[in-house]
């Protein structure tokens, strides 16, 4: 006798399986997510670029490059923002290719322009670079999802942001092509000891000014001069880079005193800061990293 409680086929679920053979293997991806990584990944061909043009002595062209790098990654994320084409895969790759544009590029071209002639010392310095550059990247990360950061934060930064760190560090290069530094083995452990303190600025808590509010709303009767003021800058960086660069790395190290005085302002004015267990105002994170849900043990 043949089994009368046989199987029979759910038509939903033949349906279910016949729609997920029609779905296309690919999906298409709009065109504002793609831009931004897009010029994340320019920016990260620079940066590259930078290593090779060092490595063969073409020094004036790794520096444009480092250059060209860091004003890339500035438009980035902007440009994400303006197509709304904002994702996390975005947000990984501009890490990625941070670290390398501005903490291993930088860390090389100073090893293979003098550092090396510092020994084991130099190179330690090198390590010690590129290794904070990848500490203050992964710091940055973490912090950006701290719901509880009050609206004057994004004035500052925790610690001086890699792009900043790498244009800063390499300013003996920028001296030897003014004539103020000889290229003398002689220099190589100062300029290391200043390699090492410029990574433990980008590693610090001191805070920096971050510019990302900076010219958000402009007065109609300065967007002309504005125009110009940036033609100016970009006409003066292209004539004279080294003289520019060496300028604006010294007046971004002379401000950071002066951050860190209008953020201690900032604490004092602001009615809504939490206060710890012993009396004193609780340590804000300009990065937006959290230390609330650190509670000590019972």
């Amino acid at each position: 006798m043949q089994n009368e409680h046989q199987h029979t086929p759910d038509p939903s679920a033949e349906e279910g399986a016949d729609s997920e053979r029609r779905t296309p293997r690919f999906r298409r991806v709009p065109m504002r997510l793609i831009l931004p990584n897009m010029v994340t990944l320019l920016a990260l061909c620079s940066g590259l670029t930078a290593i090779r043009m060092a490595f063969e002595g073409r020094w004036e062209f790794a520096i444009g490059a480092v250059l060209v790098a860091a004003v890339l990654d500035a438009l980035d994320g902007r440009v994400a923002r303006l197509l709304k084409g904002t994702s996390r895969f975005g947000a990984e790759l501009d890490s990625l290719a941070d670290f390398v544009n501005f903490g291993v590029t930088p860390a090389l071209m100073l090893y293979v322009w003098i550092l090396k002639d510092a020994g084991s010392f130099g190179w330690i310095a090198a390590l010690i670079f590129a290794i904070s550059g990848a500490l203050r990247l992964a710091r940055f990360n973490v912090a950006l999802d701290d719901p509880n950061k009050p609206e004057w934060a994004a004035h500052f930064f925790t610690g001086v942001p890699a792009p900043a760190g790498a244009l800063t560090v390499l300013m003996p290069i920028y001296w030897e092509f003014l004539g103020f530094l000889p290229h003398w083995p002689e220099f190589a452990p100062g300029v290391a000891i200043y390699t090492i303190a410029i990574a433990f600025l980008m590693i610090s808590r001191l805070p920096t000014y971050s510019g990302k509010k900076f010219g958000t709303r402009i007065r109609r009767d300065l967007v002309l001069p504005l125009f110009l003021v940036a033609v100016l800058l970009v006409a003066l960086t292209v004539s004279y880079p080294f003289q520019m660069l060496t300028v604006g790395s010294a007046l971004y190290l002379v401000s950071i005193p002066f951050a860190w005085r209008s953020h201690r302002q900032y604490l004092r004015t602001d009615a809504t800061v939490t206060m710890d267990d012993d009396g004193d105002c609780a340590d804000t994170d300009l990065d937006h990293l959290s230390d609330r849900d650190k509670h000590d043990s019972v």
